[in-house]
């Protein structure tokens, strides 16, 4: 509408006709006169409803088809969208035409389902196994009904405190909550056993539970405390790290101390509603049942344990010197291990996808590389059997708009450049047996294209920042051509490192290109300029829509159109055709158009493909993926070559690496950083509730233990190092200083009662030996689902089990051995000290 006009007593609105209500309509538009004759578009162009000309083929299993990626927000969960998703495409496909189908392709909740459903398995049989062992060592139902109870308990409160902070349940708060199910074990069953105890003693039930629940009040809380404020360091990590492992660092924190909670509300509560009075004579002793006799049968041979560890121990505290300092320095040895172990950031995980990339010779149109796509696919399923190959996805060259290209971490830069999806079925064989089938057999069966893997699982993707590989060596400099020839040489270098794959440069300097050399004093004397010239090409070549977008709307279905002037791809099949496009000069009347061989002279050359920034500066990259090897050990290689050509670089040339390497490097020191800050944050703890200097040093002297079993448990399951064996160090560390704290909080308080101090030690470490294997059991078979790393994407949180494992092991045969032989030694030195002083 143009407006209104009041006519009378009417008040008309005013609408022209200068859109075209059809598109042959648009072909009756006039566009010029000259002497008195117009001409119309339709005379000079074919106008139609058409669409741009294609940079882009997708097809699945060789089915054309248009492929639609959707991208989630940050806070939004994954298994919701893609749920809501499919919930909408039934209502979708009443309004598709016929022969049109919408099939979903690669999705992620597939893989997040699977890996969710895996850690609910394995926490599932973490706490079968848990209570299995629970009920064997108190022989008693009810009291192992009661630590049933309070576990769960313990795990929706965390649930709804993540839930309130905003954390969706995913891998990593699930893999929190199943790390801590071993440990929630330990509030409930420390207070059981120690009620237990009192009424094998002879006391009245309730006096019982007040008093067993009351003497570990302190110890539990400070044992929690130790535990929690071990994950602490975690939330000062940065990058990536900090937004994958803080969820899971709240997850247990949130869980202990709900743990801690109720076992000291609810579970005496329970206690006193199941417990008998006279539950000390009426267990197992008396039974006559299949179970009454393996429990008695358990008790025996853990009585038989029980002495021959008083024997040890006394045996020990004889030459506790030779022996403590021959079993710390076995610990402080055994961390050299750290050294020859692999580094890496992350474990890859096997998501049953394969995301292989192809790159043609420079200069491929896309038609060529639709068709080379199809050898390839031929060739991958001469590889993968048809009873394991799911579907194969081909992504060839540009996407339609940079919208699009902007959210690919494909590497892609032309048309040259293919990406082909592999979804393998369920039950397949490992992923990375045909990665390295197909990683041999493609290059030598299509020499001159080059091809590489990309990471498939989203979790690998995030840690690469987007980028097509773990490693990028960056050639900064303002000279292209030297910086790609330094590329090159590179590239041959690095090629040699053992574990270097798919070692390519991203950019391409060699695109063939027409130059339109113009003729500037012929284009002055005929009144063109240069910008008559490069916008008639650009027209004719890429369309008017570059220069002067335009659209039309369809007044029937209210679709808008843009309206593009070009010339048929077709028309130009030679050089001859492109010297052929007129120019005319815009806005210019009385200069007549000129044919493009009149004003420029065409010759061929090679120019780059692409130009790369970085910090303003012109970069050439080197990616590098890394397989049979880790990570570090790798780059490690890279960083020894790329310092050697610093030294010949031209000048104003510099070479960095970059990737999941250098977020790796920053990890591992925040990570380590924890580690210390963890140990000294328990110690100074541990001083307050003691206020002692000293036996706060005695219970953490069981961490060297715990780390050098770290280092054992990856070295013998070939595991290397990484940020989820670091977060597990740091568990070992609080578990371990729990444990310790049972066995010098029992040794003070004998000491306190007029013991000797290697007798105080003797009784503390018999008295205390059940519940610290209990704990450190119920920890160590709670983790061994998470370490063996079987289900679904399960391999990225294996090394936090194993070096959970490892530690706990090494821990406990420290706080039963190490830690009573400190504590009798350095109180029978105090002691004797005390005497001399006394003596007159």
């Amino acid at each position: 509408s143009t407006g209104t006009a009041k006519m009378g007593p009417t008040e008309y609105r005013i609408d022209t006709n200068a859109s075209a209500d059809t598109i042959a309509d648009i072909t009756h538009l006039p566009i010029q006169t000259v002497n008195g004759a117009t001409t119309y578009l339709g005379e000079v162009a074919s106008v139609r409803d058409g669409f741009s000309p294609q940079t882009n083929v997708v097809r699945q299993n060789g089915q054309r088809g248009v492929l639609v990626s959707i991208q989630k927000s940050g806070d939004a969960s994954t298994l919701k969208v893609v749920s809501d998703l499919k919930a909408l495409l039934p209502r979708v496909e009443p309004t598709l035409p016929e022969g049109l189908t919408i099939t979903p392709l690669f999705d992620q909740s597939v893989f997040v389902n699977a890996a969710v459903q895996g850690v609910i398995h394995e926490a599932l049989i973490a706490a079968v196994l848990t209570a299995m062992m629970i009920l064997l060592f108190l022989g008693n139902w009810r009291s192992t009904l009661i630590i049933a109870i309070s576990i769960p308990l313990s795990i929706f409160t965390s649930l709804i405190v993540l839930s309130a902070l905003g954390e969706t349940i995913n891998i990593m708060t699930l893999g929190g909550l199943a790390l801590a199910v071993g440990i929630l074990v330990d509030d409930a069953t420390v207070t059981i056993e120690n009620i237990e105890r009192h009424l094998h003693l002879g006391t009245d039930l309730h006096d019982a539970i007040l008093e067993g629940a009351g003497e570990i009040a302190v110890p539990a809380f400070v044992s929690t405390l130790c535990i929690c404020i071990v994950f602490v360091p975690m939330f000062f990590l940065t990058g990536v790290a900090r937004y994958l492992f803080v969820p899971l660092a709240e997850a247990v924190v949130f869980a202990m101390l709900a743990s801690y909670v109720l076992s000291r509300t609810l579970v005496p509560t329970l206690a006193m509603l199941l417990f008998r009075p006279q539950q000390a004579s009426v267990g197992p002793e008396r039974a006559t049942g299949r179970f009454a006799r393996l429990h008695r049968a358990f008790n025996a041979a853990f009585e038989r344990l029980r002495a021959w560890y008083i024997v040890l121990l006394s045996m020990l505290l004889v030459r506790r010197r030779f022996y403590a300092s021959c079993f710390l320095g076995f610990c402080v040895l055994s961390t050299g291990l750290v050294f020859v172990l692999g580094r890496d950031f992350f474990p890859n995980a096997d998501s049953g996808n394969i995301r292989l990339h192809m790159r043609a010779p420079t200069g491929y149109r896309i038609e060529e590389t639709a068709r080379l796509a199809d050898r390839v696919e031929r060739a991958v399923r001469d590889i993968v059997p048809p009873d394991e190959l799911g579907a194969i996805v081909d992504n060839l060259g540009l996407p339609v708009s940079g919208i699009n290209l902007s959210y690919s971490n494909a590497g892609t830069i032309g048309t040259l450049d293919g990406e082909i999806l592999i979804a393998l079925k369920p039950g397949h064989r490992s992923t990375q047996e045909y990665v390295r089938a197909l990683r041999a057999a493609l290059p030598a069966r299509f020499p001159g294209v080059e091809f590489f893997f990309q990471p498939s699982d989203i979790i690998t993707q995030i840690l690469n920042f987007g980028q097509p590989a773990a490693i990028d060596v960056q050639v900064l400099g303002n000279d292209l051509a030297s910086n790609m020839t330094i590329a090159s040489r590179l590239m041959k270098e690095v090629r040699r490192i053992p574990g270097a794959v798919d070692v390519h440069v991203l950019q391409r300097n060699d695109e063939p290109t027409l130059l339109a050399d113009m003729d500037r004093t012929r284009m002055q004397q005929l009144n063109l300029s240069a910008q008559n010239v490069a916008q008639n090409m650009l027209i004719s070549l890429s369309g008017s829509s570059q220069t002067t977008p335009s659209f039309w709307i369809n007044p029937r279905t209210g679709v808008q159109y843009p309206l593009s002037i070009q010339t048929p791809q077709y028309d130009i099949a030679s050089v001859d055709d492109l010297l052929g496009t007129p120019v005319a000069a815009n806005g210019r009347t009385g200069t007549p158009a000129q044919l493009l061989g009149n004003l420029v002279r065409m010759r061929a050359e090679a120019r780059p493909a692409i130009v790369t920034h970085y910090n303003i500066r012109p970069a050439i990259d080197l990616y590098v993926s890394v397989e049979g090897r880790d990570l570090g050990s790798v780059a490690s290689d890279i960083a020894r070559i790329v310092s050697d050509a610093r030294a010949t670089l031209p000048r104003g040339t510099d070479l960095t690496m970059r990737g999941q390497i250098e977020t790796m490097r920053t990890s591992y020191l925040g990570l380590g950083a924890g580690v210390a800050m963890a140990i000294v944050l328990v110690y100074l703890l541990i001083v307050v509730n003691f206020q002692s200097w000293l036996d706060p040093l005695i219970i953490i002297s069981a961490m060297p233990a715990a780390l050098a079993g770290i280092a054992w448990m990856l070295f013998i399951t070939g595991t290397h190092l990484s940020v989820p064996a670091l977060t597990g160090a740091i568990m070992t560390v609080g578990v371990a200083t729990a444990n310790s704290i049972l066995v010098v909080s029992f040794a003070r308080q004998r000491l306190a009662a007029g013991a000797p101090p290697l007798t105080a030690a003797l009784e503390a470490g018999a008295t205390r030996i059940r519940p610290v294997l209990m704990t450190a059991l119920a920890m160590i078979i709670g983790m061994v689902p998470m370490a063996l790393g079987l289900g679904e994407g399960a391999e990225q949180n294996a090394p936090l089990g194993r070096a959970v494992i490892g530690g706990l092991l090494f821990a406990t045969v420290s706080t039963l051995l190490f830690v009573p032989l400190v504590f009798g030694g350095v109180h029978a030195r105090l002691a004797r000290r005390r005497e001399r002083r006394a003596a007159p």
